[in-house]
């Protein structure tokens, strides 16, 4: 029995050498400094930006961040690992801004040092046939061709090109700056980013929550949250002071908008340096007050309850202000009061107060108008460790109830504490009392420093400048060649737009030849008596 060979498979296409590490990195290099790539890293690093403005950023609202995790226990873990509630300090927004670093630096090295040799080169000489350039004209001149040569030096140079002279022709090019404009706009991304960066690594920003009447002290236990950059020294806090003396806010009261506010402001008496005179200031959302090192904003503002409060032997163990913060457009507020003095328990309350109180059986209590025109406060009230003694810190915001009993009423129904201005209202068991004594007005002020801003702010204004400059200088090319023949001088004038489509290239050209010659361009160039073989050539 023969034994039959099969066929060897058919050899496919050869593939290619797998690439050395050397060859690998050089890939991998030229891909990152790619103008794609650099674009691509941009719309991430805007995409990235998104979270840090819809999620509460634990640096400058720690209480928003602590009551959304108490919202939402579920995602808060997940953002907590994705680092959702830092995003500008987290590992992976600043790998995207580090990258794109980098590319826009790779990019533009190679870019520049194209420009730069392209400024020392000269213009191309002029071609054989200028009548194939998309603008050509030519006329004749009863002047000798050297003279005409140095009217056309001339005209160029009037009309800012760069000129090079050639056998009986001149090359003329302009609109460098084009190029220029491009370079200098991917470099003010690169000032704009520096900027950012040096404002966060050595800048600040704090918020505080002043009463009126009360004073501030630029130190770092005066914040209720502080966000020191990488590099700063809270010790070089710069050491201003002041005193909120006065808050007027104003709403509208009819139509539409009824309840939206018109105009806020804080009166400010500061001292910049001790023993500097007190100054005045009105402090604006959109009028901060600009001092040397720093910066403040009026960002919010909202009512802070005035209690006083009675323990089980009768001793008053709380007097003074709550800030409450605003949960709606109409200021219903929430807030909680500590009282860690009392005795024999510790006593807590939390609740609501509305500014212009009024309610129904479907809504129950609610605010009508962020005015203070009927304030009431609706607070449950709490009895036995508020678990301060712990050492764990608890924000000012939020009543740990897991060791206290909620009041109730002596028919097991839930005990709740509405008061209105100067109404005093007993607590059950004789543990204690509360009264509303009235209220006061609080104004969050955010004090920062940012010492790249000036950066920044080159940075766009170079974008700016760099944008105009590729937008509206046009690259162009233009030549002039000076024929002799039978004792008559002609001119030929071309030009090449070499980045738009050519609008107004043919005018100046015409305007050229005109310059030129001194007469309109009408004449046109007897034929070349040049071999047909010269004439192919030349097509």
């Amino acid at each position: 029995m023969a034994v039959t060979e099969k066929a060897p498979a058919a050899a496919g296409p050869p593939q290619p050498p797998a690439l050395s590490p050397r060859e690998l990195l050089r890939w991998a290099w030229r891909q990152l400094t790619s103008m794609r790539t650099a674009l691509l890293l941009l719309l991430l690093l805007a995409l990235a930006s998104i979270p840090g403005s819809v999620v509460p950023q634990s640096d400058v609202a720690p209480v928003d961040v602590a009551r959304w995790k108490q919202d939402h226990p579920d995602l808060a873990t997940v953002y907590e690992k994705l680092d959702l509630f830092s995003v500008y300090d987290s590992p992976w927004f600043s790998a995207i801004y580090l990258l794109l670093m980098v590319s826009l630096v790779g990019c533009i090295l190679p870019r520049t040092a194209v420009y730069l040799r392209a400024l020392r080169t000269a213009p191309p000489p002029a071609p054989r046939n200028l009548g194939r350039l998309p603008a050509y004209t030519s006329v004749e001149s009863g002047d000798a061709p050297d003279v005409v040569l140095e009217r056309a030096r001339t005209a160029l140079r009037g009309r800012r090109y760069r000129v090079s002279t050639g056998d009986g022709s001149l090359s003329g090019e302009r609109g460098y700056l084009r190029e220029a404009g491009n370079l200098l706009f991917h470099v003010s991304v690169i000032v704009v980013l520096v900027g950012f960066a040096y404002g966060q690594l050595f800048g600040y920003k704090g918020g505080a929550i002043v009463l009126v009447g009360n004073g501030f002290s630029n130190s770092l236990t005066q914040y209720d949250e502080f966000a020191p950059g990488t590099f700063f020294d809270p010790d070089d806090l710069p050491p201003v002071s002041f005193t909120v003396d006065d808050f007027e806010a104003e709403f509208l009261t009819e139509g539409p908008q009824q309840g939206q506010p018109v105009d806020f402001g804080a009166d400010l008496t500061y001292v910049e340096t001790p023993g500097d005179e007190p100054q005045d200031y009105h402090l604006e959302v959109n009028q901060p007050l600009l001092l040397d090192g720093m910066s403040v904003f009026l960002v919010g503002h909202g009512y802070a309850p005035e209690f006083t409060v009675w323990d089980g032997t009768g001793d008053v163990a709380y007097r003074g202000a709550v800030p409450f913060l605003p949960q709606d457009s109409s200021f219903a507020s929430f807030g909680v009061v500590k009282v860690t003095g009392a005795q024999p328990e510790q006593l807590g309350f939390d609740g609501m107060f509305y500014p212009t109180y009024s309610f129904t059986m479907e809504r129950g209590p609610f605010s009508v108008f962020p005015d203070a025109l009927n304030p009431a406060v609706s607070l449950l009230a709490y009895h036995g460790d508020l678990g301060i003694d712990a050492g764990e810190p608890q924000s000012v915001y939020d009543l740990d109830t897991d060791a206290m009993e909620r009041f109730e009423k002596d028919d097991g129904g839930m005990f709740r504490a509405d008061m209105a201005p100067g109404k005093k209202v007993t607590l059950p068991d004789d543990l204690g009392a509360i009264r509303l004594d009235g209220w006061k007005r609080w104004v969050k002020l955010q004090v920062s420093h940012t010492p790249g801003k000036g950066i920044a702010l080159t940075g766009v204004v170079l974008a700016l400048v760099g944008l105009m400059g590729s937008l509206f200088v046009r690259r162009r090319r233009a030549w002039v060649r000076v024929v002799e023949r039978d004792g008559r001088t002609y001119v030929e004038v071309a030009g090449l737009d070499r980045t738009t489509a050519g609008e107004g290239l043919d005018d100046e050209v015409r305007e050229l030849a005109a310059a030129i010659s001194g007469r309109s361009a009408t004449a046109t160039l007897p034929e070349d008596p040049a071999p047909e073989d010269d004439r192919k050539a030349d097509r």
